[in-house]
């Protein structure tokens, strides 16, 4: 059995992850030093920028639809309010599955112990907005 979900949640949640990034890691916020950091310059981000774009949507959605999906599970096991369990389940999820995972792989990578935290925090309010979103809206579709 599939939870219920609310589908214009999900694709709302989808485009706000690509606005948080697109802000998040533009050149006056973050982005100078995420792109000092990994290696890459102007050349290399105007290079096959399409596809991780386009994977960025993919996952993105799959994100939200896992965290509708799972707020909605939420919601049957906690009850009270919608977006309280949205939420709560956002930052469950982010703890045990994001920053879980990506600590131990920039740990194995050796990668800067700034740029973990600066992916993290990005992770977390991006799941964050996500489930606001999602709260906001509801199990019911429109």
């Amino acid at each position: 059995m599939v939870p219920e979900f609310n589908i214009w949640a999900v694709l709302l949640a989808t485009v706000s992850s690509m606005v948080i990034g697109a802000i998040w890691y533009a050149r006056p916020v973050f982005g100078n030093y995420w792109m000092k950091t990994v290696g890459h310059d102007e050349e290399s981000m105007r290079r096959g920028s399409a596809i991780p774009l386009i994977v960025t949507v993919v996952v993105s959605f799959i994100t939200a639809w896992v965290l509708a999906g799972s707020a909605a599970l939420a919601q049957n096991f906690y009850h009270g309010s919608f977006l309280a369990n949205a939420l709560l389940t956002a930052v469950i999820l982010w703890a045990g599955f994001t920053a879980a995972r990506m600590v131990t792989h920039d740990a194995f990578d050796r990668r800067p112990w700034r740029l973990t935290v600066l992916n993290l925090a990005h992770e977390l309010v991006t799941l964050l907005v996500m489930g606001l979103i999602i709260g906001l809206f509801g199990i019911s579709a429109l």
